[in-house]
């Protein structure tokens, strides 16, 4: 008889920060455990945990429903717009978007939340990480994920395990057209690159092995349709990545970013900055609303059960990268508005300059 499949589902949202973007509020972590708490009790949940990530919330599920699963995107909808309320209780700051509840359309897809899901059958060992980032836009994973799943530099188990010689496939998302395409390494590493190196458009959302096809990652990569008299917002990210066993080791994913890298967002989203690796506890960006700050929960899935978080990066051997990031912060913000800094004006246009370009556009004259 077949086993069945496990899906492991995490929905993440910005509900409302405690000081403007800076932190969660304890009442809105609480709503949302007893949201899922109850879906447990319910039978709708195998389990469940909540993670916080600067103002953003990742709801954490594992059920049988599979990916896309109405009743478990209603569900995450629910808690999602709960904990919003909670928070205009509280009057903490919000993010512009769309978060009624008559909304939902049978999928949180494209309301706002991120949303990264997987289906799997257990192995006899489930180690799988899941990773947070805040003050982050488009592609923050699309350089990590490379290393992991296509560098040897990174990942050293791609010429010495048997089971992954054959490399894995990228499934590309381009933003722009909503259209995809599956790109194989090591086959097809260069036409990779072209496409990943340019975050604003083109999203890594998923990683296959291409000796079977079986999942090894899986990204939120969703874009907010724009909507009326608002800006379209890029939704939070999060990765899901599972570890050894003819994947790459938990140390080879950590070892990804050991390397703070430039990315897109900071304030407003509308700068690059570094990402930096922190443990939970330091997840509070302040600086100019950073830096970018990512964390990184490690859990044994056992038979549906989510036994963690293990807090990875609470660990000095980051100590450096956290360093070097707070360098390159202090670098970047001496910019001020000028680009590297600030996004260029072409990936600046859901924000306000193009009104502010198209109000002063009558007074330039040809020279």
């Amino acid at each position: 008889m077949t086993e069945k499949k496990l899906t492991l589902s995490v929905v993440t949202a910005d509900v409302g920060g405690l000081v403007g973007h800076v932190s969660g509020h304890p009442d809105i972590l609480d709503t949302a455990r007893e949201r899922l708490h109850h879906a447990r009790e319910k039978g709708v949940l195998c389990d469940s945990t909540v993670l916080r990530c600067g103002d953003d919330v990742a709801l954490v599920m594992t059920h049988r429903g599979g990916v896309n699963n109405r009743k478990t995107h209603e569900l995450a909808w629910n808690t999602v717009v709960a904990c919003r309320e909670a928070a205009e209780e509280l009057k903490l700051h919000t993010a512009s978007g769309v978060f009624h509840k008559d909304a939902f359309n049978g999928t949180v897809r494209g309301l706002g939340p991120g949303v990264a899901e997987m289906e799997f059958v257990e192995r006899a060992s489930e180690p799988v990480v899941i990773l947070m980032i805040n003050k982050a836009t488009s592609g923050p994973f699309n350089l990590p994920l490379y290393k992991v799943f296509a560098d040897p530099f990174n990942t050293a188990g791609l010429i010495l395990d048997a089971a992954m010689l054959e490399g894995f496939s990228f499934k590309v998302v381009d933003l722009a057209s909503g259209s995809s395409i599956m790109l194989s390494t090591p086959k097809e590493t260069h036409p990779l690159l072209a496409l990943i190196g340019s975050t604003s458009r083109y999203i890594v959302s998923e990683v296959m092995r291409n000796s079977d096809y079986e999942v090894c990652a899986a990204v939120s990569a969703q874009k907010i349709s724009k909507a009326p008299g608002s800006m379209t917002r890029q939704s939070e990210p999060a990765a899901i990545v599972r570890c050894h066993t003819g994947f790459p080791a938990v140390g080879e994913v950590m070892e990804a970013f050991a390397f703070p890298h430039l990315v897109r967002g900071w304030l407003s989203g509308a700068h690059n900055g570094p990402l930096m690796p922190v443990p939970f506890y330091e997840a509070n960006p302040t600086r100019f609303d950073g830096p970018p700050r990512a964390i990184a929960a490690g859990f044994q899935v056992s038979d549906g059960r989510l036994i963690g978080p293990h807090d990875m990066f609470d660990d000095p051997s980051f100590d450096e990268t956290r360093r070097l990031a707070g360098q390159i912060t202090e670098y970047m913000r001496r910019h001020g508005p000028f680009e590297p800094h600030r996004q260029s004006e072409i990936d600046l246009e859901s924000t306000n300059l193009p009104h502010i370009v198209e109000m002063i556009r009558d007074r330039f004259t040809k020279q």
